[in-house]
């Protein structure tokens, strides 16, 4: 496997105990949509959360949330909106970013952005 593959599902694997830590229940993890995957979906109380991991070693310039850009976005609503089409929820749906930096001792610095984005109406159901 590629290192950044490696590094991309480590972050995933970090986000994945966060979100536990905090009481959120995973219903998928890599959900696949066509061509499009949403990394972790969740359940946080009355709430589906769609949720993108970013993952990046330091030093970067850039924080690694800001690589969910809005074609990105438009991805992850598409999936989304495929997603609680198929298992009929009826449920508020909710977008985050977890960005995670990993630096050269292997301290992790998580990032959780709650509400990161907002699909617009005509983008959603």
């Amino acid at each position: 496997m590629a290192a950044h593959n490696e590094l991309g599902t480590l972050g995933e694997q970090i986000a994945l105990e966060h979100l536990i830590e905090r009481g959120y229940t995973i219903l998928e993890t890599n959900w696949v949509c066509g061509h499009k995957e949403v990394d972790i979906i969740a359940k946080d109380g009355d709430t589906i959360v769609f949720v993108e991991v970013k993952t990046r070693k330091s030093p970067y310039l850039v924080e690694p949330e800001t690589a969910v850009d809005l074609f990105k976005q438009r991805l992850l609503i598409f999936a989304a909106n495929t997603y609680v089409t198929r298992f009929q929820y009826d449920l508020d749906v909710r977008f985050d970013i977890i960005g995670i930096v990993i630096d050269n001792n292997n301290e992790k610095r998580i990032e959780h952005i709650m509400d990161a984005f907002y699909p617009s109406y005509k983008n959603f159901r």
